[in-house]
């Protein structure tokens, strides 16, 4: 399985950067990872007039290029086979996709700054148009895959995210779980016992998860759990719940059974890339 084969990861000088190239050693000294291509675009456009004299004697490319291949050799391990790709494109999304073609990138790492002003923009429309898969990864403290949750509404679109959590168990033996929130539906509340209603509502529920499991043919151990949303949407609940359970890596397919166009994304997984997020989330695109 080639989900980490070549990686693309995104730089942009920010205290992120670190925890990029970290998280991209990682995966390389874990996984079959062949090359780590690091990007940086340099946003020209954005410099002004007063910084742009006091740095025109400075060869700015060459500056950051010495700058990162010091910072990335640092942290990458002295086996692993990595470059560095320095450019100005005034497009960074563009300039990405096009790599990311050209190199037939299988993942690409980007730096989840968790509701900066304007941080989210290029990620997302990263999303949209990359036909690789997308590692969503907020600042950490450290690196370590332990517990996985695979998130899954039953539909066949979800099942590639459980070629990834098999690999992952492959290669890591972390303890991975299946995750599935139901809703009860609040309309009849006022005329139905709640408590009733949502037990019923589990039970037929869990009978579908399992079905779904079984016809997986999932050759690990794996946990079933199923959160209640209630008044919470099964976004809201992911997020607190994966929070609360100390998730090290949060598995979701790109759309899920409501989905029909193409360019679209599933509304849980696109909500999921715009909200605050503590937990790395691995968002699965291709099928291998």
């Amino acid at each position: 399985m080639d989900t980490f084969k070549n990686i693309l990861v995104a730089l942009d000088l920010s205290s992120l950067d670190d925890t990029l190239i970290k998280y991209a050693n990682y995966l390389s000294e874990n996984f079959d990872v062949e090359k780590v291509y690091f990007v940086h675009n340099i946003k020209k456009y954005e410099i002004s007039e007063i910084i742009e004299q006091e740095i025109k004697d400075i060869d700015l490319e060459e500056a950051i290029n010495e700058e990162l291949k010091e910072q990335i050799s640092k942290v990458m391990n002295v086996n692993s086979n990595w470059e560095l790709l320095i450019s100005d494109d005034p497009y960074t999304e563009s300039l990405i996709n096009y790599i990311s073609q050209k190199y037939h990138i299988n993942t690409v790492l980007l730096g989840n700054k968790n509701g900066e002003k304007g941080s989210g923009l290029v990620g997302f429309k990263l999303l949209r148009i990359l036909k690789s898969n997308v590692l969503w990864i907020p600042k950490l403290d450290s690196i370590d895959i332990k517990k996985v949750w695979v998130s899954t509404d039953f539909s066949n679109s979800s099942k590639k995210a459980f070629q990834v959590s098999s690999l992952v168990q492959d290669r890591i033996k972390a303890k991975t779980q299946a995750v599935h929130v139901f809703n009860v539906p609040l309309h009849f509340s006022p005329y139905i016992n709640s408590s009733k209603i949502e037990t019923k509502v589990e039970n037929h529920v869990q009978k579908k998860f399992e079905n779904f499991i079984k016809k997986l043919n999932y050759p690990h151990e794996l946990e079933t759990v199923l959160i209640a949303g209630r008044e919470a949407n099964a976004t809201s609940k992911i997020r607190l719940e994966a929070k609360k359970h100390k998730i090290s890596f949060l598995i979701v397919a790109d759309k899920g059974a409501n989905t029909f166009s193409s360019l679209m994304v599933g509304s849980v997984t696109e909500e999921l890339f715009n909200r605050d997020l503590y937990v790395p989330l691995f968002i699965t695109k291709t099928q291998q």
